[in-house]
């Protein structure tokens, strides 16, 4: 019999984010001056009181395997910040530490999940959550949301796309990538149909900490019992303390499924970095001043990068309050030509713009949505207006 490799992980899609920054950064190399709208990482550097914990726990031999799901002090440091930040009550054996926030969901759809489940993914939607989904045996079934409702799913819609398969939905807020947050009137009509449909809610978290404009994030959990019995909470250190490398990613659960969690990631990857937990550790429980000092300068960036969007021709996006994505429909630009051809997809906008105009943007077919692009601020404000003027550049072009 012929060798053959899994068919499951033939299926697997590329993360198209990550292609595109390495063409980024695989043109850098070579001396271009290119402006990379692609990373969804902060440009910052870790803060220097969280590097200083990682460097003195290499130097005292804190080098060791850890508990599966995390020491004792991070568990307990993640409690607080739920209770503080979330308004959640969580036990340190409701808390499983992991290897990022993909590894996280890989864990919750790992143990919730039997071949065939489905799990109701709101479009536009982050480009892992099918992926992952798959992985796990479990089918995605995919519920739009329009730009007239702010890219976020309605509680109707919700009911509507339930069958007897239904074992979950994702819950993204602050949104990768729309930017849009739920507010605490649409979180309640959506609980209500989770508790009426007896489903799980995976609540996406990652970016909380990155609101704007007085936008308030709510976590669904926090809500009332039921919902919160309900609900997977998800979130880590990579987005608001500019820890992307490092690796943690948490979850609050119950304790029957953070139990399982555990069991499955001791056999597929053990504890999370044991000097990246001490690193995470200083990162909730230490001085908040840089965390603060990165979301007022993404404001900034926010508010240029929204203003001169808003006046270029043949585009148009909705003003994001979290995270730190720009959302651009490009639907006029697919009907226009440039040299002589027409541009037709945002893939192909986005590969001119790479190699007519040295920028880099992510289009969006992967995130359920071709007919648009985004685009990131976490860049600084002198690259994002380097990038603009070329982006408005090409607009200018088109027939």
């Amino acid at each position: 019999m012929a060798l053959t490799l899994s068919r499951k992980a033939q299926a697997v899609k590329p993360s198209s984010t990550l292609e595109i920054t390495a063409k980024a950064k695989e043109l850098k190399a070579k001396g271009i001056d290119v402006v990379g709208f692609g990373a969804g990482e902060p440009d910052f550097n870790t803060p220097k009181n969280i590097c200083d914990v990682a460097c003195d726990a290499i130097q005292t031999g804190f080098t060791k395997y850890t508990p599966v799901p995390g020491i004792v002090e991070l568990k307990q440091a993640v409690c607080d910040k739920f209770a503080k930040f979330n308004h959640l009550k969580y036990e340190p054996n409701q808390i499983v530490i992991s290897n990022g926030g993909k590894h996280s969901l890989t864990n919750i759809f790992s143990v919730i999940l039997n071949p065939g489940d489905e799990v109701i993914i709101p479009v536009p939607f982050w480009l892992s959550y099918p992926e992952i989904v798959k992985l796990a045996d479990g089918v995605p079934v995919f519920v739009k949301a329009t730009k007239e409702q702010q890219y976020k799913v309605t509680a109707e819609q919700i009911e509507a796309a339930c069958t007897e398969k239904t074992k979950a939905i994702v819950l993204n807020s602050p949104s990768n990538p729309t930017g849009m947050l739920y507010t605490r009137k649409e979180l309640e009509a959506i609980a209500d149909v989770v508790v009426k449909k007896d489903i799980y809610v995976i609540a996406d978290e990652m970016y909380e900490y990155l609101t704007y404009d007085g936008a308030e994030h709510i976590s669904i959990a926090s809500l009332n019992d039921e919902i919160y019995k309900r609900t997977i909470t998800c979130s880590g250190v990579s987005k608001s303390y500019a820890m992307t490398g490092w690796r943690i990613g948490y979850t609050g659960s119950s304790a029957e499924i953070a139990k399982l969690m555990s069991s499955v990631q001791s056999h597929q990857t053990s504890n999370a970095n044991s000097i990246a937990q001490k690193a995470a550790l200083e990162a909730l429980t230490g001085p908040q001043d840089a965390m603060k000092a990165m979301c007022v300068e993404f404001d900034k960036r926010r508010k240029y990068m929204y203003e001169r969007v808003s006046k270029m021709p043949h585009v148009s996006a909705l003003e994001p309050k979290g995270a730190f994505y720009v959302f651009i429909d490009v639907r006029d630009v697919l009907e226009k030509e440039y040299n002589g051809e027409k541009v037709a997809t945002s893939t192909n906008m986005a590969k001119i713009l790479i190699e007519e105009f040295n920028v880099a943007v992510i289009p969006c077919p992967d995130f359920g949505a071709p007919e648009y692009i985004r685009l990131s601020y976490a860049i600084s404000i002198e690259q994002i207006e380097k990038g603009l003027n070329r982006i408005e550049d090409f607009l200018t072009k088109l027939q």
